[in-house]
């Protein structure tokens, strides 16, 4: 299974749509996951046209339309493993502590969040923490970024810089 991860997309605010790479490279996978700052709901329907599997939270910046279209943390399986799916809000610098506090009860093998615009890729005691930093926006980061997750055998994920 082959997993797109992008978050913190803030459409329209920090660019009027995806980028076009990153829309490209999501039509080759089967489940796209957002993890929150869409802004518009328009994010998630331009995502289904590319594949039907999209998964998404909502964000600290997400108005109230997209709020109550999508909640704000989701633990699903996803080719046999469970995967944690927030925003994150807060520090970004205690990001991977808080979103392990918040899924410490749920088994989840796979934690994806946004929120600090900066990509994340590691592993600590036995799971994996994943941030696809922002296709959109480099305020916090020096590169734009999303991610793909291929669960087979075993789990690889890896940031790909835009």
């Amino acid at each position: 299974m082959k997993i797109g991860v992008i978050a913190d997309t803030h459409i329209p605010d920090r660019a009027d749509e995806i980028p076009a790479q990153v829309l490209e490279a999501l039509k080759s996978v089967d489940m796209i996951v957002h993890a929150g700052d869409l802004v518009d709901l328009g994010v998630l329907e331009r995502l289904r046209n590319i594949c039907h599997n999209v998964r998404a939270v909502w964000g600290n910046m997400d108005p109230y339309e997209v709020r109550k279209q999508l909640p704000e943390k989701e633990v699903f399986i996803a080719g046999g493993h469970r995967i944690g799916l927030i925003h994150g809000y807060g520090a970004p610098l205690k990001l991977i502590e808080l979103v392990s506090g918040i899924f410490k009860n749920d088994g989840a093998e796979i934690i994806i969040f946004g929120h600090a615009h900066c990509p994340v890729n590691e592993q600590r005691g036995g799971v994996l923490y994943f941030n696809p930093g922002s296709p959109t926006d480099k305020v916090y980061c020096p590169y734009n970024s999303y991610g793909i997750i291929e669960i087979n055998d075993k789990i690889e994920a890896k940031i790909i810089r835009i």
